[in-house]
C-alpha cells in the first residue's frame, strides 16, 4: 500500500473546511469578461448550467443558505445531509453521466492542498474552459473562489478566443482535459508566457499534446493527475514519473492494489452515487474501487485500465487503455481509441481508430509492439472524433461512425 501525507499552505488558515465560500478577495469573470460582484442572492438546488457566471453565484448562495446543490442535470432535488452537500455528474465514458454525492469538506481538503502545489490564491488567475457540469470545470472555479483567486470561466468561446482570454487576462493556472488542450493548441502558436501551472485530468495526455503544450505554454510546469469523479484527486506526476505510471499518491491518498485490483483511501472521496446504477464504482469500508486494473512499483501507480472494457483475445487479457496510449506515441496520430469485435476463433480481435497518422506504419508498429494475435486487425481514421461534453472519446458513438 502506498500513502502520502496531505499538507497545505498557511494561506489557507482561515479558509472554511466545511462549506464553500466567497473568499474576499475573490474575483469571477464570466466568457465575456465581465466581473461578477459576489455570490448570488437567489438559492437553488438545481442550478441550470449557463449562464456559467449565474450558475456559480446561485451555487454559492445555496452553499451559505445550508441548501445541497447540482449544476445540471434536471430533475429531483439533491437530498440535504448532516453536513453540507452536493451533487457532481459523472463523464459518461461509460454510458448516461452519473450523480455524485459528496460533502463539500471532500473538495475543500483538495483545495487546501493544491493551495501549496499550485500557489492558488489571492494572486492567482484560474482559467476554466470546460462546462461547469463537468467536475473538473466545477471543481477549479470552485477552488479558486474559495480560495480568493480570480476565477475566469471561458466555456461557450471558441478556442481561439479562449487563448485570447487567457493572453488578455494573463491567467497563470489553467485547469483543463488533453481534450480541450488540443484545442487550443490547434487554436493557438504564440507562446502564452504567464501560465506558469497547467493542471491535466480526465484521460491520459498523448506525447504530441505535450511537446505542444512546452512551446505554447514556456513558463509553466505541466502536472497530470489521475482520478475520477468519484475519488477526486488519485495521483500526480512530475518530471521523474517513470514511462508508463500515472504518478505518485497524491497528498493525503492511500493506494491498495490487491490481485491487481485498485482500491483507494483519501479525504476526499464522494458519498456514492445519488441514485443506484449498475456497474459504477463500489464503496466499501472507507475504501473505494472505480474498476482500475493496475499495480505499484517504486511507490509510483501503474495502470492497465478498466476490467470493464477488458476482453480476451486468443485466451490473452487484454485492456484496450494500454493499446490507445501506444497508438497515440505513434507519428502523427493526435486520438486513438481501440474497439474490440466479437471473434469466434479468438474471443475478440481489435479494430484501432485514430486521428492522424498512416494506417499501415501503424499497423506495423502494433504487430512489432504487440504481436500478431492482438494487435489491431484494421485502422479506421477519423477526422471527426466525437466527443463527450467532458472532453472524453464519445465510445459509442465512434463505434457507429466506423460501423
Amino acid at each position: 500500500m502506498a500513502t502520502a501525507d496531505a499538507s497545505g499552505g498557511d494561506a489557507c488558515a482561515k479558509v472554511n473546511a466545511h462549506r464553500f465560500e466567497w473568499h474576499p478577495a475573490a474575483r469571477l469573470v464570466g466568457a465575456d469578461g465581465a466581473v461578477a460582484e459576489g455570490p448570488g442572492h437567489l438559492a437553488q438546488a438545481v442550478i441550470a448550467e449557463r449562464p456559467a457566471v449565474t450558475a456559480l453565484q446561485t451555487a454559492l448562495a445555496a452553499s451559505a443558505a445550508e441548501i445541497a446543490f447540482r449544476i445540471g442535470a434536471p430533475g429531483e432535488a439533491p437530498a440535504q445531509g448532516p453536513v453540507p452537500m452536493f451533487e457532481t455528474l459523472t463523464s459518461g465514458s461509460s454510458g448516461a453521466p452519473r450523480r455524485i454525492r459528496r460533502s463539500h469538506a471532500s473538495w475543500i481538503a483538495g483545495f487546501r492542498v493544491n493551495a501549496g502545489l499550485f500557489g492558488i490564491g489571492p494572486a492567482a488567475r484560474v482559467g476554466v474552459p470546460g462546462s461547469l457540469t463537468q467536475s473538473l470545470s466545477l471543481h477549479a472555479a470552485l477552488e479558486a473562489l474559495h480560495l480568493g483567486a480570480e476565477a475566469h470561466l471561458l466555456d461557450g468561446l471558441r478556442p481561439d478566443r479562449q487563448t485570447a482570454a487567457l493572453r488578455a487576462r494573463g491567467v497563470t493556472v489553467l485547469y483543463a482535459t488533453p481534450a480541450q488542450l488540443r484545442l487550443l493548441l490547434e487554436a493557438e502558436s504564440a507562446p502564452l508566457p504567464a501560465v506558469a501551472h497547467v493542471i491535466c485530468g480526465g484521460s491520459k495526455l498523448d506525447p504530441a499534446t505535450a511537446a505542444g503544450l512546452a512551446a505554447l505554454f514556456p513558463a509553466a510546469r505541466v502536472t497530470e493527475f489521475y482520478g475520477a469523479a468519484e475519488t477526486s484527486f488519485i495521483t500526480l506526476t512530475d518530471e521523474s514519473t517513470p514511462e508508463g505510471s500515472v504518478g505518485l499518491p497524491y497528498p493525503g491518498v492511500e493506494i491498495e492494489v490487491s490481485a491487481g485490483a485498485v482500491r483507494v483511501r483519501s479525504p476526499y472521496l464522494a458519498e456514492g452515487y445519488a441514485a443506484p446504477v449498475s456497474g459504477g464504482a463500489e464503496w466499501h469500508d472507507g475504501w473505494v474501487s472505480v474498476g482500475e486494473i493496475g499495480r505499484m512499483a517504486g511507490g509510483y501507480l501503474f495502470l492497465s485500465g478498466r476490467a470493464g472494457r477488458m476482453v480476451t483475445v486468443a485466451d490473452r487479457n487484454v485492456f484496450p487503455e494500454e493499446i490507445e496510449t501506444f497508438l497515440l506515441t505513434l507519428p502523427g496520430v493526435t486520438r486513438a481509441a481501440v474497439l474490440p469485435r466479437p471473434d469466434g476463433l479468438r474471443g475478440h480481435v481489435i479494430d484501432a481508430v485514430v486521428a492522424g497518422g498512416e494506417a499501415e506504419a501503424i499497423l506495423r508498429a502494433c504487430r512489432d509492439r504487440l504481436g500478431p494475435l492482438v494487435a489491431p486487425r484494421r485502422v479506421h481514421r477519423v477526422a471527426d472524433w466525437p466527443l463527450l461534453p467532458s472532453g472524453k472519446t464519445d465510445l459509442a458513438a465512434l463505434a457507429r461512425v466506423v460501423g
